[in-house]
């Protein structure tokens, strides 16, 4: 029984080592690229929302003019994570500029969403809104799987499920 046991154990170590070893098959340990995520974005947003060529020509310089103008909003959304919770004017203070934020956000995006309708039908924007937001949210369960499942707890756990 001892001796089986040290068996199991041993063979569970070296399935660690082999499975820690191994690339993960996702190319998560590149690191986050930029232009790699805006081209799979526009792609996604193209094929979803039935952008024609000559569409999305049009359409997406105005995307990103938008995206560049959310993300400064968004930079400076940032510096709040920094606020000293101890200190109530300094926490008051960032509650108001971060309202005053989420309203320029909502208004930039009511801005460009009129322009978009210059380009496009009013149901290709829709379906345009529809694909970003589907886009973010598997991007999201994406990475959270993909960190998940990286822990070597649940490499372990995995690769006790893939045996049985």
């Amino acid at each position: 029984m001892q001796h089986r046991f040290l068996a199991l154990l041993a063979m569970l170590m070296i399935s660690l080592v082999s499975l820690a070893s191994q690339p993960q098959g996702r190319k998560h340990h590149d690191g986050f690229n930029p232009k790699r995520f805006q081209a799979e974005l526009e792609q996604f947003i193209t094929t979803n929302a039935c952008l024609t060529p000559r569409e999305a020509a049009k359409f997406f310089p105005v995307y990103r003019q938008m995206g560049k103008k959310m993300r400064m909003i968004f930079d400076e959304m940032r510096r709040f994570r920094h606020v000293n919770p101890n200190d109530n004017e300094a926490c008051a203070e960032a509650i108001r500029r971060k309202d005053e934020l989420d309203i320029q956000l909502k208004q930039l995006q009511q801005e460009y969403h009129s322009r978009f309708m210059t380009i496009l039908p009013p149901n290709k924007v829709f379906s345009v809104i529809k694909a970003e937001e589907r886009f973010h949210r598997q991007a999201f369960r994406s990475e959270e799987h993909t960190s998940e499942l990286q822990s070597l707890r649940h490499l372990v756990c995995r690769h006790l499920l893939e045996k049985k």
